[in-house]
C-alpha cells in the first residue's frame, strides 16, 4: 500500500506469448482441429472453419496455418488475418487480387453477409484458399442472406471443445511461463480444483494472479490465488473479463 493506504496498482506490462506450431498444445479436445490445419493444403474444399468458445486456441491454430502458408507458398509475408466484421463490399476482389489465402476471423450474423458472399464466391470460383474462426460452427449461424446462408453450409467445420483437466493443467503452466513465472505443481493442483473449466476463464485467471502477485509484492501462493479468483468472482466494473490483448489463446 501507498502512504494513502490504497493499495498500489501494477503496471500492465505486455507479454509476447507463443504462437508457434510447437507450442501448441494438442489433446482430445482440439486434435481434429489441429490435423485440419495440418494437412492444408490438402483440403477437400477450398476453405474450413475451427470453431468453439472464447480462448481456445482458434488464433494459435490460424498462425500456424499463416506460417504454413508462408512457408509452403514463399510467402515473404503473413498472409492477411482480417475479422469478418471488418469486411466491405469492396474488399473481396483487393483481398483476392493481392492474397490467394486468407484468415477470416470471427465469423458471426453481425457482418455485411453481401460482402461476405462475394468474397466466398471470389475465392472459390478463382482458386483461392480461406480459413474461417468462429465460435460456433457457421451452418448454426443466422445468416439472413440465404444465398450466403447456404453456402456456409458446406464448409467443412471442426470444434473445439473445452480443455480435459491435462490440458488445462498444461495451459495453466504454459500461460505462467509466457509471464516469466514459475509455478509450481501444488499450486497447479490448487488452480485446477478452484478454478471453472474453461480455456477463457483460465487465461483471465492466470492474468488476475499476475496482477494481484504484482499489487501485493508477493510471490504467487494459495492466499495470492484465492484472492485472483474472488476477484474474478466478485468482478463489478467488467473490466476483468474483457480480451486480454496478446493472450495465448483467442
Amino acid at each position: 500500500m501507498n502512504k494513502s493506504g490504497n493499495t498500489q496498482l501494477p503496471f500492465a506490462f505486455y507479454h509476447r506469448p507463443d504462437f508457434g506450431r510447437d507450442d501448441f498444445m494438442t489433446a482430445a479436445c482440439n486434435f481434429e482441429a489441429f490435423r485440419l490445419i495440418d494437412s492444408w493444403p490438402i483440403w477437400t474444399y477450398f476453405a474450413a472453419c475451427i470453431y468453439g468458445p472464447e480462448g481456445c486456441g482458434k488464433s494459435h491454430l490460424a498462425n500456424i496455418f499463416s506460417d504454413k502458408v508462408s512457408l509452403l507458398e514463399h510467402y515473404p509475408y503473413k498472409i492477411p488475418q482480417i475479422k469478418a466484421s471488418d469486411l466491405t463490399l469492396d474488399m473481396p476482389r483487393q483481398l483476392l487480387d493481392t492474397h490467394q489465402c486468407l484468415i477470416v476471423e470471427d465469423l458471426n450474423s453481425h457482418i455485411n453477409q453481401e460482402a461476405m458472399f462475394n468474397l466466398y464466391n471470389m475465392y472459390r470460383d478463382e482458386g483461392g484458399c480461406i480459413l474461417f474462426t468462429s465460435t460456433e460452427a457457421p451452418a448454426r449461424i443466422n445468416f439472413s442472406l440465404p444465398d450466403l446462408r447456404s453456402r456456409m453450409n458446406i464448409v467443412p467445420s471442426v470444434e473445439i471443445k473445452e480443455p480435459d483437466d491435462g490440458l488445462l493443467s498444461a495451459l495453466l503452466v504454459k500461460l505462467f511461463m509466457d509471464r516469466q513465472i514459475t509455478i509450481t505443481p501444488e499450486l497447479i493442483n490448487y488452480i485446477l480444483a478452484n478454478m471453472q473449466r474453461s480455456f477463457a476463464y483460465a487465461r483471465k485467471l492466470v492474468a488476475e494472479i499476475d496482477n494481484v502477485s504484482l499489487a501485493r509484492k508477493r510471490a504467487i501462493s494459495i492466499p495470492i490465488i484465492k484472492e485472483a479468483i474472488s476477484n474474478l468472482e466478485n468482478d463489478t466494473q467488467g473490466e476483468l473479463f474483457a480480451p486480454l490483448q496478446g493472450e495465448l489463446f483467442s
